[in-house]
């Protein structure tokens, strides 16, 4: 059996962060429902967990087999790492296996701009683009806002961390570096037109008071219940979209925490499917969340559009 093994490289090299937010959208329009996924299951293994993310699509079927090891990174070692396996669709044969960090760094910011695009696009360019964290994250969702917004869509990228010393190269080559306690922190989120958060932090990271009206806010790191990066306040005010509602109210912290303080309620909850497809118009003049705690067809659209770049 011809089993394909791509490699990190062959990942990146083979879709570029605007080609995985079309297939994102594609799969969308195309009347993929992802509300049709079956839940994640975690499973406790060692000092962390093991995570299974099945699913099944017009291209095929497949699942992410991931590890979550809290401890890793103070011995130097990734604190999440993942393979993906693709299987036909019809005969369920074994297609390929991933790299699943790799996938995942490419994926999640593809889904977070496919679903702020429309919002985007009606702004008045360029935008000014604050993130924390400076993972590969951070990172992945600075290339992608260049990419899908062109040369003159950004006009300063900010880096928000919490130690300017420890921030990799790739970082300060994309913008501005800026420790999170520091007046220059305070003063480029009272200014950004796009906040991205990127962190593992179970707490809010800003005090949403600072942040503009019509500010787009992108929440990716967590899909825990007890962990949460922007605070009530911020999503009380806020247009706030997710990937799945039941998906939300079982893993996004930042919106089960805003429903139990009484800011949020589960009607006012916009799904990706709808905003990208128009059904869900986003008003520009107020601030729109996006909370992405991840789903497995993300994963499943994005490895068979790599496996397709690279069978051409």
């Amino acid at each position: 059996m011809d089993i394909r093994f791509v490699s990190a490289e062959e990942v990146m090299a083979a879709l570029t962060p605007a080609r995985a937010v079309a297939a994102v959208q594609a799969a969308l329009r195309g009347g993929f429902e992802p509300a049709d996924d079956p839940p994640r299951t975690a499973v406790q293994a060692g000092e962390g967990q093991l995570l299974l993310m099945p699913s099944r699509g017009q291209g095929g079927v497949g699942v992410k087999i991931a590890t979550v090891a809290p401890n890793n990174p103070a011995a130097g070692l990734p604190r999440i790492q993942a393979l993906y396996a693709l299987f036909d669709r019809d005969t369920l044969s074994p297609r390929a296996v991933i790299d699943g960090a790799a996938l995942t760094t490419l994926r999640t910011p593809a889904v977070s701009i496919a679903a702020v695009l429309p919002a985007l696009l009606r702004r008045e360019m360029p935008l000014s683009v604050v993130i924390f964290g400076a993972g590969p994250q951070g990172v992945g969702h600075a290339d992608t806002l260049a990419a899908c917004l062109g040369d003159r869509g950004v006009s300063r990228t900010t880096f928000v961390v919490r130690s300017a010393l420890r921030a990799a190269p790739e970082v300060a080559e994309r913008g501005d570096v800026v420790e999170a306690d520091s007046p220059a922190a305070s003063v480029v989120l009272a200014e950004a037109d796009v906040i991205v958060c990127a962190t593992t932090s179970r707490v809010p990271l800003f005090d949403s008071t600072v942040v503009r009206t019509n500010a787009v806010v992108i929440a990716v790191g967590s899909h825990e219940l007890d962990a949460r990066e922007i605070d009530s306040a911020l999503m009380g005010r806020a247009q706030v979209i997710v990937e799945d509602v039941a998906t939300a109210l079982r893993e996004s912290g930042d919106v089960i925490q805003a429903i139990r303080d009484g800011t949020l309620s589960v009607e006012r909850l916009l799904t990706i499917r709808d905003v990208v497809n128009g059904a869900a118009p986003l008003d520009t003049r107020r601030p729109i969340v996006f909370k992405s705690s991840g789903m497995a067809w993300e994963d499943l659209v994005v490895a068979q559009a790599v496996i397709d770049a690279l069978t051409r």
